[in-house]
């Protein structure tokens, strides 16, 4: 499994996670777009690849996953995972490595702001085929990365709580400084732009078949008209898509 280059950005990072589910773009798009699309899982074993705090996890086990598994390379956001857990007691697991154990034993594989921190094309080969061996054959992955049409414009995204600001944006491989922006809480985190073309074919390597490309939408809105206006220019330009694809031939 590679290293992120966001690993060590995120150490002390996890109690400002816990709070981003109230940014209204999270709890009133995101969140519920990723559940709806997911459906029922009451009969299936769920891992969530780059768990962070346990925002999805907690998410997942309340859909009634069969089994919730976190896994995430940072210490610091694995601490803030497993102290709610051991408060809530709702039966999910967290690990910080992807032992021989957990390969093939999943139906899910969700990821979520994961893609976007791999630095360099052999790093996203590594980590969509780590994702692969999680799963059993026909199991699904669902995954958000960076937009590969994510507006360039530094502040587009301000009322959302946070500014994308990039040298040369949509460029290959190019850094992307994620600047938080939220109850006077600055913190900064670098990702990487990856296209549609780079993102498929790490994944097809990978194993998966045909990548379903979607926008983060509320369940039930028609029309972009129909929205709240504060949400109109996220959904017009959002700075994630979901990626839906399933595993067409074993990972090795």
């Amino acid at each position: 499994m590679p290293t992120t280059a966001a690993e060590s950005q995120f150490d002390e990072l996890g109690s400002l996670y816990e709070d981003v589910v109230d940014w209204p773009f999270r709890r009133d798009i995101e969140l519920p777009a990723v559940l709806h699309s997911l459906g029922d899982l009451t009969r299936s074993d769920v891992l969530d690849f780059g768990c962070g705090a346990g925002l999805y996890t907690r998410l997942l086990a309340g859909q009634g996953a069969r089994r919730v598994v976190g896994y995430d390379e940072s210490e610091g956001m694995l601490r803030e995972a497993r102290h709610r857990e051991a408060k809530e007691q709702r039966g999910i697991e967290y690990v910080s490595q992807l032992t021989p154990a957990l390969a093939h034993r999943f139906d899910v594989v969700l990821s979520v702001y994961v893609l976007p921190y791999v630095a360099s094309r052999d790093g996203l080969r590594q980590m969509c085929a780590s994702m692969a061996r999680m799963l059993r054959p026909g199991g699904r992955l669902l995954a958000l990365p960076l937009h590969p049409d994510y507006d360039p414009h530094s502040d587009y995204y301000t009322a959302y709580g946070f500014r994308l600001v990039s040298e040369s944006p949509h460029v290959e491989g190019s850094p992307v400084r994620l600047e938080l922006r939220v109850r006077g809480v600055e913190a900064d985190v670098t990702a990487y732009y990856w296209s549609r073309g780079a993102l498929e074919e790490a994944l097809h390597g990978a194993g998966f078949g045909p990548v379903f490309w979607a926008a983060p939408w509320p369940p039930g809105l028609a029309r972009i008209e129909d929205a709240p206006t504060v949400q109109r220019a996220y959904l017009r330009r959002p700075h994630a898509a979901m990626l839906d694809c399933r595993l067409a031939r074993a990972a090795e």
